[in-house]
């Protein structure tokens, strides 16, 4: 299984950025995709996610309203539409792929497969 995330950058506070995911050796659409992130001497954190039925999404906090997470199955992608950036989202993101019961889908142990993490830095 490989996950090949890729769109990070530099941006200016208030900008956009895109993020995608490409997968492959696995059942895309059998399984739920997420978005996490980690900054400098901090815990890696949920970012947002999306179920592999229904479609149903999950969102930090942080990053509601800002951050849209969505999905190409028949391009075995997943994507993170970055809005309003912030000097704090400033992170490595990481997509993992897993199969996690709602409760658990924020937390990065439900997810069994991961990308290599792509670098946002926004400045102010």
């Amino acid at each position: 299984v490989q996950l090949q995330a890729s769109g990070g950058g530099l941006v200016q506070a208030g900008g956009s950025l895109g993020l995608s995911c490409a997968a492959s050796g696995l059942t895309f659409s059998s399984y739920a995709m997420a978005w996490f992130r980690q900054a400098p001497g901090k815990e890696r954190e949920f970012v947002a996610a999306r179920r592999w039925i229904g479609g149903s999404t999950n969102y930090a906090d942080s990053v509601k309203g800002r951050f849209t997470i969505s999905r190409d199955n028949a391009k075995n992608t997943v994507y993170l539409q970055m809005n309003s950036l912030k000097p704090e989202d400033t992170a490595v993101y990481y997509c993992a792929a897993g199969r996690p019961i709602t409760s658990t889908i924020t937390k990065g142990r439900s997810y069994d497969y991961w990308g290599q993490g792509t670098q946002v830095t926004v400045s102010s």
